[in-house]
């Protein structure tokens, strides 16, 4: 008997970004020019995107994103390297990738780097 595997469908971020930087902002398109010449856009990526997104929209639509980031965990390590790298502690890593800082010392203390 055969098994159909059915293959997940990874979300298209580098398409979603270009849309809607085209149609809504396309005074940031020169920012995000070499980002979006990428194959494939990392979580990394997307934040980096998102936030030059965030400094036009209002902040309640801010507030809302923020409370709905999830993070995979390439992500978080290479943030965490980021921190090591650039002698950050927790609150000035925090205030770069708009975080928690509780959310940061919570990532050190499980992924201890």
């Amino acid at each position: 008997m055969d098994k159909k595997i059915h293959k997940i469908n990874s979300v298209d971020y580098k398409r979603i970004y270009q849309e809607i930087i085209k149609r809504k902002y396309p005074d940031i398109e020169t920012q995000c020019k070499n980002i979006l010449a990428k194959d494939q856009l990392s979580t990394r990526d997307v934040i980096r995107i998102n936030i030059l997104i965030s400094k036009k929209e209002c902040k309640e639509v801010n507030v809302f994103n923020q409370n709905h980031r999830s993070y995979d965990l390439r992500t978080i390590l290479q943030m965490l390297e980021y921190q090591k790298n650039n002698n950050l502690n927790n609150t000035q890593l925090a205030i770069h990738f708009q975080l928690s800082r509780n959310t940061v010392a919570k990532w050190k203390k499980y992924f201890s780097v």
